[in-house]
Order: C-alpha cells, then sequence, then structure tokens
C-alpha cells in the first residue's frame, strides 16, 4: 500500500513521514483555499531535498499547460497533481510537454457522473487522486476538507480504469482500515489525519502506520 503524506511545510515533516513509512509526499502551492500551502521555493527545497526513491507531489490548481509546467519548473517535483478540473486535451499536451514527470489529476468524488469523468480522464494520466472537495463552489474546495466522499463510487472507480487510483478524503488511523478494505486502492493520502495544529504530529503518524501495518495482516 502506498502512502502519501500531504500537505508538508518543513523538510523537517518530510523526513519525519518517510522514516514513519511515507513513500510520497505531497507540497501545496498557491489555492483558493485549503490547508498547507507553501511557496514555491519552499517546494523545491524540500522536493530536492528528500531520497531519490521517495515521490514528491506538486499540487498545483493552474489548468493551463502553460501555467502548469511553468509552475512546475520552479519547484522540482516529480509528480504534478492537478487539484482542479482540467480538459482532456491539456493532459494529453502536459504529458507531450512533460513526459518524464507523472500527472495525476484530482477527481472530486460528488455523485455518479464522477465515474464517467475518471473513465474517460485515465488512459491520459499515471494515475488518479480521489478526493472530497468541490471545484463548483464559489470559492472552490480543491482538497484539504477532512471530509469522508462516498466510498462506493471510488470503488466502482477503482473498478473501472487500469491506472493506480489514491484514495484521499478524511483519512485517519480509525478509519483506513475499512477505507482500504472497501475501495482497494493503489495508494492513500492524507494530511489532517496525521496533523494536530496544522502541523505533522508523531504520535497520529505511529497510530496511522500501525493502523497500515494491521491491514496487511488480516
Amino acid at each position: 500500500m502506498k502512502v502519501k503524506i500531504c500537505c508538508i511545510q518543513t523538510t523537517e515533516e518530510a523526513n519525519l513521514v518517510i522514516q514513519h513509512g511515507a513513500t510520497a509526499i505531497g507540497l501545496v502551492g498557491h489555492m483558493p483555499s485549503g490547508p498547507g500551502i507553501i511557496s514555491d521555493e519552499q517546494i523545491a527545497t524540500i522536493a530536492t531535498s528528500i531520497p531519490s526513491h521517495i515521490e514528491s507531489f506538486l499540487l498545483t490548481s493552474e489548468t493551463t499547460v502553460e501555467d502548469i509546467v511553468a509552475h512546475h519548473k520552479k519547484t522540482k517535483t516529480t509528480c504534478i497533481q492537478i487539484v482542479d478540473r482540467i480538459s482532456l486535451g491539456t493532459t494529453i499536451d502536459l504529458k507531450n510537454v512533460l513526459p518524464d514527470i507523472k500527472i495525476i489529476p484530482v477527481i472530486h468524488v460528488l455523485d455518479e457522473w464522477t465515474i464517467e469523468e475518471a473513465v474517460n480522464m485515465a488512459p491520459y494520466v499515471d494515475a488518479l487522486l480521489l478526493d472530497s472537495g468541490n471545484p463548483n463552489l464559489a470559492i472552490k474546495q480543491l482538497g484539504g476538507t477532512g471530509k469522508v466522499h462516498n466510498w462506493t463510487i471510488s470503488k466502482r472507480i477503482v473498478q473501472a480504469v487500469d491506472v493506480p487510483v489514491y484514495l484521499a478524503g478524511g483519512l485517519n488511523a480509525s478509519n483506513i482500515a475499512q477505507a482500504i478494505d472497501q475501495v482497494q486502492p493503489f495508494g492513500v493520502d492524507l494530511c489532517s489525519g496525521v496533523q494536530t495544529n496544522k502541523k505533522v504530529d508523531r504520535q497520529k503518524l505511529n497510530a496511522f502506520f500501525n493502523a497500515i501495518k494491521m491491514v496487511g495482516v488480516r
């Protein structure tokens, strides 16, 4: 089970979550809302400081090829997580421009239509990330809500696509076993579930990774 810890704000936090077993970290760029936003300079510093086998995700709210590429150029991450809706054409063009960078769009799980959205996007990206935001609001919620969405829809997406799927949204030590059992994702992604006062909490990390280990031995 791949584990991505998001909203990392310092190299110390990055090292802490990696020591506990994180296989990827999420670094949040400018957003209309949500936690963990840091500067592009901070993102680049953290992304270039971690071991090469750990993936670094730039969370960007940009939606055009030019703006996404420009944002990534400043941050030097191994993956780009696009948190707002983009067109299939944008996705295809982005992969052509950045063939060596993993492109992972966020699919905000709102209703049954989300399944069609995910199926249409999957052939043109490296992975999908299912989250609980809502890009349709006046002030867009593009992640970091700490809320669980409809895992029945998430499970159907996992079953319907041929690319890895990360599950996000309100995950923590108390519900991760149920989430994995029900959805069967490639990986999980969380932020507030291992934080206290918007900082990574060592005790919550321990509890979360212990819960992950218990899933693996059942």
